[in-house]
């Protein structure tokens, strides 16, 4: 049971680890050439970055701005669960659950399903001369492995 613990600390980790990439990284969307990038905070061509929002419509821009919101969002409440699981690791009795960190752990996943969904709807079907970069791919496997643990939280037992 202890290794199974590990694991899942583990992969939590690894999962606000790549939150925190998938979020802060501006690598969301790539043109064909490879020399624009585009992510959620800048746009970026030939190393020069400038702010997402210029020449944005103000539809797009609401639309990116709650992206932005829900990926913080979710890096906040996987935060929050990792401390959350290492605090009952030490308070619960030996059988109790950890529901309170698979509840933030589910709360993390929703927040990357809106975040990620909005940004898929609006912004990454555009053009086909653009293609999915590692941040969005990263989202994504976040949103999966969230969802995993927050499941795997509230199974798993103190022992």
């Amino acid at each position: 049971m202890l290794v199974v613990m590990a694991a899942i600390v583990v992969v939590h980790i690894a999962t606000t680890i790549m939150l925190f990439v998938a979020t802060i990284s501006n690598v969301w969307m790539k043109n064909s050439n490879g020399l624009i990038s585009t992510g959620i905070w800048q746009n970026c061509s030939d190393g020069t970055c400038v702010s997402i929002f210029n020449g944005m419509s103000d539809e797009n821009q609401a639309a990116m701005k709650a992206v932005e919101a829900f990926m913080i969002l979710a890096i906040i409440f996987c935060c929050f669960a990792l401390f959350s699981f290492i605090g009952q690791l030490f308070m619960l009795e030996k059988g109790c659950r950890f529901y309170i960190t698979g509840a933030l752990m589910l709360f993390c996943w929703l927040c990357i399903l809106i975040g990620a969904s909005i940004y898929t709807a609006r912004f990454a079907a555009q053009t086909t001369t653009w293609y999915h970069a590692y941040c969005f791919i990263l989202a994504w496997i976040c949103f999966c492995l969230s969802f995993i643990l927050g499941i795997l939280y509230m199974i798993l037992r103190k022992k």
